[in-house]
């Protein structure tokens, strides 16, 4: 009777779990560094370094991505294809066009340990521009990870009661 304890304690550790995380209105390198955490296990008392550990983040609304300042203007990426006259630079506004899901893809690779198992966590990342989910996906979500910043909301999300109820700095 023990040993099938035991063996139950030892699957529902090693299991992997699927985290769903919200991009709405966050910074992508908030939403990478969050992400990193649950991909590589390092969440998980059992962590170590060599040890492939590390759960399923599915992202949603990362059309929906906020840069601070001037960032989608001014952030370039750049890639070179290795031939003579290669070199690409491209702004994350044009990147964000083409592809909604690339800049936090970006991100997330990048923040990522620069060793053999980064393209095995990667495809443990599944991205999604929009709130839509896969139905196999969606049956297999465990637990939302808390957004890393607060969104705030839109003027036209508060009701008549708390805009009157709100402090007055001066009055016309």
């Amino acid at each position: 009777m023990a040993s099938y304890s035991r063996a139950a304690q030892q699957w529902a550790t090693f299991a992997r779990a699927w985290y769903l995380l919200d991009a709405k209105m966050q910074p992508p390198g908030k939403i990478a560094a969050a992400t990193v955490i649950r991909l590589e296990g390092r969440h998980k008392p059992i962590y170590h370094a060599l040890n492939d550990c590390g759960d399923h983040v599915v992202i949603i609304n990362t059309r929906h991505i906020a840069f601070s300042g001037n960032k989608w203007e001014q952030k370039v990426y750049s890639s070179h294809s290795g031939y003579p006259g290669g070199f690409k630079q491209v702004t994350a506004t044009q990147l964000h066009l083409k592809d909604p899901t690339a800049i936090v893809k970006l991100a997330v690779y990048r923040m990522l340990p620069k060793n053999l198992q980064r393209r095995t966590l990667m495809q443990r990342l599944h991205l999604f521009p929009e709130d839509v989910i896969p139905e196999d996906i969606e049956k297999n979500l465990l637990q939302e990870i808390p957004q890393p910043r607060a969104v705030p909301k839109r003027l036209d999300e508060y009701t008549p009661e708390e805009i009157a109820a709100f402090p007055k700095v001066w009055t016309p």
